[in-house]
């Protein structure tokens, strides 16, 4: 999200460097401005002021590109939270269920063992810990980890070629 300073005459609610708006995990200044990473459980709330004003009257700068409504709803949200409402840093479509994060990173584990000229046995045994990758041929050729263990590796490739877009989007 980043933030400019709000034309003189609006009311802000809070600044940015209030202490009860939550932790600071990482500060950076740049010719840019400053950017500061704000966390709170496992959300993680990135934030650019553009210049130090931003902090002390913010005012949220949202393109319209096609996040442009998911840019919003980050801003509804930090907007509650300067306003001193009790709201997460994120909205509920960029957050990860316990599920989904174990499944990413399944699927990027899946990625590297790939990546490194491994194939679905591999898979199945650093990935899936599956004592079915020591079979023998026959059973290997039936056996669920192996088709467990190809969906991994299909569905990495299209996680890393481009399908991360969707976890930024929100979808």
């Amino acid at each position: 999200m980043i933030l400019e300073p709000a034309p003189l005459g609006f009311d802000t609610p809070r600044s940015v460097d209030d202490v009860a708006f939550g932790q600071s995990l990482l500060e950076l200044s740049d010719a840019d401005g400053r950017a500061l990473v704000i966390a709170e459980g496992a959300d993680e709330l990135h934030v650019r002021l553009r210049d130090e004003q931003a902090a002390q009257r913010p005012a949220v700068l949202l393109p319209l590109d096609s996040m442009g409504e998911l840019r919003a709803d980050v801003a509804l949200h930090f907007a509650r939270r300067l306003a001193g409402q009790r709201t997460g840093l994120l909205p509920a479509a960029l957050r990860l269920t316990a599920f989904q994060k174990r499944r990413l990173i399944q699927l990027l584990h899946a990625f590297d063992v790939h990546a490194r000229g491994g194939g679905p046995r591999d898979v199945a045994a650093k990935v899936l810990a599956s004592d079915h990758a020591q079979r023998r041929s026959v059973e290997w050729k039936d056996s669920h980890a192996r088709r467990k263990a190809n969906r991994l590796i299909h569905d990495s490739i299209a996680l890393v070629e481009r399908g991360y877009l969707k976890l930024l989007r929100g979808l």
